[in-house]
């Protein structure tokens, strides 16, 4: 009997265990995945949920653009997303980016230390061997932008099996598919930086040499016009900076997504708008915006959608530049 119970034991271990291989070896069909095929791949995955208001992903609340039994959204206002998609884990936004001094100067949403990215993704369930698929609230392009600066982040770390949940979550809801509440549980992963890709990422330094020769590439920025003209600025620059870098390219990231449903426009009609703009999406290409968190939806989209293998991301952006008393121009479109 006892034989037995040990051969019945030994076939169940190696059961489980190739079945862990399975969801461990599962692989994500492109960088950006849609409600339909995470419906399809929920238990092969690790879901991050990167958002600011932390206090959503676990409580419930009324949802504003609920969808009725023919499939329409009875908009009295901007869908608010209450709970998480079964399984997923939350993601303070304020871990996935680091401040730090540079050069004396105390600067926000920089790229943060290998440390403390790993043991981020450790705490949130991420293995070296996983699937991971971002999402966000999706309740604004914002939102996408964040999920967006994450998945950069992982990229930049040297990790690669990861997807865009297109719309985040209120995608999910508004396709009446199961949410959850309460709070996030994940078994601790083993991530481990594999590389620090400083391909993707420009310094400024960088930003400098682009701005005094343009024939090595282009420098584009997605913040607003207004910002860019310097009408108006974000309270992420120096007090009294206003303007763009000299010889950036505006091209504005409300092109790249659309704001009522936080999903991508088609990459087809988005390089038919930035011929408009004289942006080349072909060409060697830095982003940039306030603080590096907009231009990083702008990056996937030219680096991961459209394969620009040469488009990178000023994580400082505008932020540090304005702090480093660099010079702007303002009221000129280039």
């Amino acid at each position: 009997m006892n034989l037995r119970r040990i051969a019945l034991a030994g076939a169940l271990f190696c059961l489980f265990a190739l079945l862990s291989a399975t969801v461990s070896a599962a692989q994500v069909p492109g960088s950006l995945v849609d409600t339909q095929w995470l419906r399809d791949n929920l238990d092969k995955v690790v879901i991050l949920d990167v958002r600011k208001d932390v206090k959503s992903f676990e409580k419930r609340g009324k949802q504003a653009g609920a969808v009725n039994p023919c499939g329409v959204t009875r908009q009295k206002g901007p869908l608010k997303v209450a709970g998480h998609i079964p399984g997923a884990v939350l993601v303070p936004w304020n871990k996935v980016t680091a401040k730090r001094k540079v050069a004396g100067k105390a600067l926000k949403a920089l790229v943060p230390a290998k440390s403390d990215f790993e043991r981020l993704m450790r705490k949130s369930g991420v293995d070296n061997d996983s699937a991971v698929v971002i999402t966000s609230k999706g309740e604004a392009v914002v939102h996408m932008a964040l999920a967006a600066r994450l998945f950069w982040t992982l990229k930049y770390f040297g990790f690669d099996n990861v997807a865009l949940l297109d719309g985040g979550t209120a995608q999910w809801i508004k396709a009446k598919q199961k949410i959850a509440f309460g709070r996030s549980r994940a078994e601790k992963g083993d991530f481990k930086a594999t590389a620090e890709r400083s391909e993707i990422l420009a310094s400024m330094e960088d930003v400098e040499k682009l701005a005094e020769d343009q024939g090595t590439g282009q420098l584009v920025d997605v913040r607003s016009t207004e910002e860019y003209l310097g009408l108006t600025a974000s309270g992420k620059l120096a007090p009294g900076i206003k303007g763009h870098v000299s010889g950036a390219k505006s091209f504005p990231v409300s092109l790249y997504a659309d704001s009522f449903t936080a999903t991508l426009y088609d990459k087809d009609r988005i390089k038919q708008a930035a011929v408009l703009f004289k942006v080349d999406t072909e060409a060697p290409t830095v982003f940039m915006c306030s603080s590096g968190v907009m231009a990083s939806l702008a990056w996937f989209v030219a680096h991961e959608l459209m394969g620009n293998e040469n488009a990178r991301l000023y994580d400082g952006s505008m932020h540090e530049w304005s702090h480093s008393d660099k010079p702007v121009v303002s009221m000129k479109i280039e």
